[in-house]
Order: structure tokens, then C-alpha cells, then sequence
């Protein structure tokens, strides 16, 4: 075990690919020299050189139109969005050509692309550089869809995911990047899209992704000071999700709160809560809940912690759902 951050664990992921496969290549805006807004990328130019670690121009459709050129001539590319507030200009690529690629060729081509988006908030900056658009590729068949919530998850994760012919979007949350976790070196805690159970529980089923994990393990360590048991599924996979450890949960607790970032209104919230309500039908004791940020665009950073759920808006949903 080492101690890391996700953002030095992602890079140290990274640079496990390219040591590993020659057809590796990194491909962004400012990810060279710079190595990444975020610092992800840092220290790769130099070891691997310009001609796998690309700075590209202020492009985003153009990053992705050549990982798709260039995934037909063999490589595995990894484009960087610098934020995901900027992925729309690309968004036509990524979901009219590269989503429908593999489709189209008959299974003949396949189209190993990355796209990783720093995504959320969190980090108290401004409209178009804290959202979270996943619900829109989840939503597009042809892409994989994941995002881890720790360190561990992320240094394995954006290995597999890079390893999968298939394209994915891999989503790393940004309020994430900087806390430290414990990495395992030696082996992946999980299949790419494997859901988990985080934490063991008997009264509530709470379930989340990204950033919202370590949120839903503070509302149990508030909840077990209460004397209420908060069981936590990260579901680690958005497209396609793991069904069946969510829904062995909520069998068993009887009771489910879907916690996310995004707005609630046609989110993966909304998904996950009625494929639980039909699947666990029989099980469950009250409705399947939803905590979500509120259906406006995104606030200046003063009303962040307004907007964003909490610790506290979870805890207020599994009173509700205990109340029935």
C-alpha cells in the first residue's frame, strides 16, 4: 500500500499504460509541458516525449476526431477535456461518430478511446468549469461510462479503461483530485464496472458515484452516531451499472436513498431509482428517494455549498424514508 492522492494516482496509472503499450498516447490541451490544469499529466511529456504526450490546440471536437483517426491506425488514445463544461464542442464526435463506430463497422473496427472529464464541484470556480454532464453519454449507446471515487479506484480504473477496445468516458472527480488514500500497487479492488458496497448496513441502502461517495460515508458516520445503520453502494460504473450488489442491498435494508451531484430531473438518479424500485419491488419498505443538486445551472462559487448535496440532505432523506 502507498498513500496517494487521485490526481498523482491517475498519473501514476497513466504511466503504467504507457510503459506497458507503445500505442498508448496521451493527447490534450496544456497536458505536456504543463501537465494538465489539474497537474494529472505531469512529468509524462518528459519521459515519453511530445510524440505520445500531445498538447493539442484549443480543439475539443478536434482532440476527438483524431483519437478516432488514430484508433483506426492501431493506438489507444487518451484525450484530456480540461472541463467539463468544455466537453459540448466535442460532444458531436463523441456521441454521433465515436459511440456509433464499432456499430456501424459490424463489430469489424474498434475504437479504444479514452475521454477523461474532471467533472463536479467542489472547487469554488465558475459556470462551464463545475458540472456534470455523465447523464448525457450513460444516456448514448456505444459508451462506457465510470468514474472512480478513490485513489485506488482511479489508479486501476483509467488502466482498464484504457485496456478496453471499447470507448470510454472516464469521469474523475475534481473536489476528489487531492485527498490522499490508500493505493494497492499489486492488485485492482474490482472489475471496471463492478458496483461495491463500500460499507456494511442494516437500515438504509444509500447509493452514489463520485464525488458523492465520500459524502454518503460521512451521512453513515453521522447516521452510526445516531444509532441508524447507513449501507453505502459505490457504484463505480454508470454505463453499465452493476446491478446486482445495489439491488441484494436494498433487499436486505428494504429502504434506498440515491445520492448524486447532477440535477435530479432525467439524471442517472432517476434511472437508478426506478430500476431498483422495479427490481427490489417486493423488498422494499418506503419509496426510493432522491438527493440531487437543484434544477438550475450551476451558481457562482458563494452559493456552492447552497447548491451541492450534503452531508446533511442525505441524512434528511433517510429520515424520510425511516419515517414510512
Amino acid at each position: 500500500m502507498t498513500m496517494l492522492p487521485m490526481a498523482r494516482a491517475l498519473n501514476a496509472g497513466l504511466r503504467e499504460s504507457l510503459l506497458r503499450d507503445p500505442k498508448v498516447l496521451l493527447a490534450g490541451e496544456d497536458i505536456g509541458r504543463l501537465g494538465g490544469v489539474f497537474r494529472v499529466t505531469e512529468g509524462l511529456q518528459a519521459e515519453f516525449g511530445e510524440q505520445r504526450v500531445l498538447d493539442t490546440p484549443l480543439s475539443e471536437a478536434g482532440i476527438v476526431g483524431t483519437a478516432i483517426g488514430l484508433a483506426m491506425r492501431g493506438y489507444r488514445t487518451v484525450c484530456e477535456i480540461q472541463f467539463d463544461g468544455f466537453i459540448y464542442p466535442g460532444f458531436d464526435q463523441i456521441t454521433s461518430q465515436l459511440a456509433k463506430l464499432t456499430n456501424r463497422h459490424d463489430g469489424s473496427a474498434r475504437f479504444p478511446i479514452v475521454i477523461r472529464v474532471p467533472y463536479g464541484g467542489h472547487i469554488g470556480s465558475i459556470e462551464h468549469h463545475q458540472e456534470s454532464p455523465e447523464a448525457y453519454f450513460a444516456h448514448t449507446p456505444g459508451l462506457r461510462v465510470v468514474t472512480p471515487s478513490t485513489p485506488n479506484d482511479a489508479y486501476w480504473m483509467i488502466q482498464q479503461a484504457i485496456e478496453s477496445d471499447d470507448p470510454v468516458m472516464f469521469f474523475e472527480p475534481k473536489g476528489r483530485y487531492w485527498p490522499k488514500g490508500e493505493v494497492d500497487l499489486t492488485r485492482p479492488a474490482a472489475p471496471l464496472h463492478a458496483s461495491r458496497v463500500v460499507r456494511l448496513g442494516t437500515d438504509v441502502t444509500v447509493i452514489g458515484y463520485g464525488p458523492m461517495v465520500s459524502v454518503l460515508l460521512q451521512a453513515a458516520e453521522v447516521a452510526a452516531d445516531e444509532g441508524r445503520s447507513l449501507e453505502v453502494v459505490d457504484l463505480r460504473s454508470l454505463s453499465p451499472i452493476d446491478w446486482e450488489p445495489v439491488v441484494a442491498s436494498v433487499e436486505k435494508t428494504g429502504r434506498a436513498v440515491v445520492a448524486q451531484e447532477a440535477p435530479g430531473f432525467v439524471s442517472l438518479g432517476s434511472e437508478i431509482a426506478a430500476t431498483v424500485a422495479e427490481r427490489a419491488y417486493y423488498s422494499l419498505e418506503a419509496p426510493v428517494l432522491r438527493v440531487a443538486a437543484f434544477d438550475v445551472p450551476y451558481p457562482p462559487a458563494r452559493l456552492e455549498k447552497l447548491y451541492l448535496p450534503d452531508a446533511d440532505r442525505v441524512l434528511e432523506a433517510v429520515d424520510r424514508t425511516l419515517a414510512y
